[in-house]
């Protein structure tokens, strides 16, 4: 690693798939693994692009009865460029002696090279250059460049350039028996005479996917005429363009490429509009300098920047980079959601879950308007949340635990396990709480861009409809005197029912509880924050009572949460009565045990009977919110909430959390660094390592786990430069780990435009000069002062009561 590279040397057939994944390109809208242009997927190579909202529907049988799955596409291989020498067969790694080799991904550039020497079967000696980009600048475009240099010998070479759309979905080795081929062939063509195009249409859903390059030889006075010939079907089209090398002599091939669907606006013939593209793009050259200059801008607003070891200030920018691929400018004016695993491989299925949770919050100060654009992928299937509450028998919208094209529930029913190669049933779809968390980022983004628009015409209704929908599913207890959720799971997963039950789900999961808790209570803030109108109109047409507003208030003094031990918060009521682990012996006999779901269901045994989460749902609850916040909500709530509940409850849910989500390393990091910082930078190590290190043990070649990625980055904002919202005011309270001798970032709060350098004993916030921004609200410890446009604040850190130490110019 060096500056903004991550490099790989030499070819390694295991670690292929995994530096595919982590050298992906993309820009947003569309996004192609880092697989060699000239290599086919064979079980080492795997080259797949995506484009985000492309999903297509088929049936598998297990058991006689029909499964239904969606999956998002893996679309045509546009990548396709082999060498072929003296017309043999073309070269893959596989079957020459590599001498050299460089793979590397750019990461200030999302750019991906490779740098390759090699001996053939003859003993000649070639050099290969490659560099790729998906265009930042330009939507639908991206493109290939290669210089060929034969060292020692002179003769004839082709170079084969092609569109495949023979792929199939088959990126996940678990998946093997769903139907994987989800494209069928509508047709191939030739423009002028150096563009290729092809098109392809959705099994099921219809959506057409078209792509087109346009391959040149360049000189240096620009494109020379070569021979080439052309061969096509209804689903694979190549031309081979044939010329002589000499040795020494560097000959240079580009491959610029367009790809449009037909979710796209402004299009008739997808076939026709992306040859008609690829032929009036820009070179090679002119085309890279229009994505730098986009990554430029996106590294403005988003860097975050980092004193201390290089290795971290690296991955940092990487994660940053992963997640601009999938969540750019471009994002914004797309109807798309946050799959789980980017867009760089096929884990998950594609579908959005819950991690938007861990994204959201970094985005919403540097590019709200991508962060609205993502709520509105939320906002477009209100009315299928809708829908899904009530053929359950509930009010309001109950959004699905896994999100696809529409919206509706795509949890598998039935899950393998790779240890027992056994189909067991899944009851995911029991985790309602992801339909808090869309009412949390709603909420968090309303906060930080105080975009009342927004609010008003879209976010208000999602909130009013999911306080309603969880109004329907708890009951009020009056032994208790409080209200009850029943039948539902935690983020935890492990555990999806009580042991030896015959229904799903479990009783007062304390996140859960305390999340609608918080929610009834914002709630009941939202229809005065709208103009009076339009708070009417929304009352009318959702048919908002009186009585059921105060519900809500009552729900947000009186939902139940359970305790055990010494106080403890309890994952959900009877957790604390189940058994405990033989965490030392498991260790012992597996090694890693992240996944002890599966290895305890190998063995004809069930996670439900143990004290023992993939993830902790009570630890979540103080990632979300602060001490203060929670101890705040637990006082309306009318339970104490003692000083040092948070460290007591990390300390017990640690010892008996298997971390088997990465997303567990940046919950304990984040509330760690609460109150012990250096324990907290420990795990965040971890964290930041998960993908790079792939520590699950192969899944990251699956696809990057985008939560995690964006997780570290709102982990150093939100945990070590310690930035929160307070009503209209931004707060700092840093907490530096012994490595970190600083922090600096951009960022956009209502408007303003901001940067913030943190060091050991002081903060310095600055404001840009922009015309017509209001002053901003900001607070250190017992500072607070407020920052006009190209105003700057130094502010010392301090015991809150002394003297103020700020300075401002």
């Amino acid at each position: 690693m060096d500056g903004f590279t991550l490099a790989f040397e030499g070819f390694d057939p295991d670690d292929e798939g995994l530096r595919e994944a982590l050298t992906s390109t993309g820009n947003g809208y569309l996004c192609t693994r880092g697989a060699a242009e000239w290599e086919d997927a064979d079980g080492t190579h795997y080259p797949g692009t995506y484009v985000h909202g492309f999903y297509n529907r088929e049936t598998a049988i297990f058991g006689g009865r029909p499964v239904l799955n969606e999956d998002l596409v893996n679309l045509p291989n546009w990548l396709v460029l082999k060498l072929r020498i003296e017309d043999e067969d073309a070269i893959r790694l596989a079957d020459v002696e590599v001498l050299d080799l460089r793979h590397e991904i750019d990461v200030r550039h999302a750019t991906v090279h490779r740098h390759v020497r090699f001996r053939d079967r003859a003993g000649r000696v070639t050099a290969l250059a490659s560099r790729r980009f998906v265009s930042m600048a330009d939507i639908h475009h991206a493109g290939i460049e290669w210089t060929v240099v034969p060292e020692g010998w002179s003769g004839r070479i082709q170079i084969v350039t092609a569109i495949d759309g023979r792929v199939v979905n088959r990126n996940v080795a678990r998946y093997g028996q769903l139907p994987g081929r989800h494209l069928s062939p509508v047709a191939a063509r030739t423009r002028d005479e150096d563009v290729i195009a092809l098109k392809a249409v959705t099994r099921q859903s219809d959506l057409l996917i078209s792509q087109a390059a346009r391959t040149r030889v360049m000189g240096a006075a620009g494109p020379v005429s070569v021979p080439r010939s052309t061969y096509q079907t209804r689903d694979y089209i190549q031309q081979v363009l044939d010329l002589e090398v000499r040795a020494g002599e560097p000959t240079c091939v580009e491959k610029m490429v367009a790809i449009w669907t037909s979710r796209d606006p402004a299009v008739g013939d997808t076939l026709e509009k992306s040859a008609r593209s690829a032929a009036r793009y820009l070179d090679f050259g002119g085309a890279w300098e229009r994505h730098l200059a986009a990554w430029r801008g996106l590294w403005g607003a988003c860097d975050l920047s980092v004193t201390g070891p290089d290795r971290v200030q690296l991955l940092l920018r990487l994660h940053a980079s992963h997640l601009l691929q999938v969540c750019s400018r471009h994002t914004a004016d797309i109807d798309a959601g946050l799959p789980a695993r980017g867009l760089n491989g096929e884990a998950y299925r594609g579908h959005v879950f819950w991690d938007e949770l861990f994204v959201l919050p970094f985005l919403s100060l540097r590019l709200p308007e991508v962060v609205r654009g993502l709520l509105m992928y939320r906002y477009r299937r209100l009315p299928e949340a809708r829908a899904a509450a009530t053929e359950e028998g509930y009010r309001g919208a109950m959004y699905p635990w896994q999100s696809g094209s529409e919206g509706t529930e795509e949890t598998q029913r039935v899950h393998l396990n790779p240890l027992s190669g056994r189909w067991d049933v899944d009851l995911s779809h029991h985790q309602r709480h992801v339909g808090a968390a869309v009412f949390f980022n709603v909420w968090r983004y309303v906060q930080a861009t105080d975009d009342r628009a927004f609010l008003s015409d879209h976010g208000a209704e999602m909130l009013l409809e999911i306080a309603r929908f969880w109004a329907s599913l708890a009951h009020y207890s009056p032994e208790r005197e409080r209200y009850e959720i029943h039948g539902v799971m935690g983020p935890d997963e492990f555990h999806e029912k009580y042991p030896d039950a015959p229904e799903a789900g479990l009783r007062n999961n304390a996140y859960t509880n305390v999340l609608v808790a918080w929610l009834c209570g914002v709630a009941g803030e939202v229809l005065p924050l709208l103009p009076e109108d339009r708070a009417h109109e929304l009352r009318q047409r959702l048919g908002i009572t009186d009585d059921e507003l105060a519900t809500w208030d009552d729900m947000s003094r009186r939902m139940y949460v359970p305790f055990h031990g010494d106080g403890i918060i309890s994952q959900f009521e009877g957790y604390g009565d189940l058994e405990e682990l033989d965490w030392d012996g498991y260790r012992e006999r597996y090694g890693n045990i992240q996944r002890l779901d599966r290895i305890l269901r190998a063995e004809d045994d069930d996670p439900d009977r143990y004290m023992l989460s993939k993830q902790a749902d009570a630890v979540m609850l103080y990632f979300l919110f602060s001490s203060d916040e929670l101890a705040a909500i637990f006082g309306r709530l009318g339970y104490d909430h003692p000083d040092d509940l948070a460290r007591r409850t990390v300390e017990h849910y640690d010892h008996r959390t298997s971390h088997g989500s990465t997303l567990s390393f940046v919950t304990h990091a984040g509330v760690l660094a609460e109150f012990d910082v250096e324990s907290s930078w420990e795990r965040f190590l971890v964290a930041l390592e998960s993908d790079v290190g792939d520590i699950q043990g192969g899944t990251t070649k699956e696809g990057i786990h985008l939560g995690v990625m964006a997780g570290t980055l709102d982990l150093v904002q939100h945990r070590y430069a310690g930035v929160t919202i307070d009503g209209d005011t931004l707060r700092l309270a840093p907490r530096l780990p012994a490595a970190l001798e600083g922090i600096s970032f951009p960022m956009r709060f209502r408007g303003a435009s901001i940067h913030i350098s943190v060091r050991a004993g002081e903060v310095t916030v600055s404001v840009d000069d922009d015309e017509g921004v209001a002053p901003v609200a900001i607070a250190v410890d017992g500072d607070r002062l407020h920052l006009g446009p190209g105003e700057t604040a130094t502010l010392g850190q301090r015991p809150a009561g002394t003297s103020d130490g700020s300075t401002t110019s």
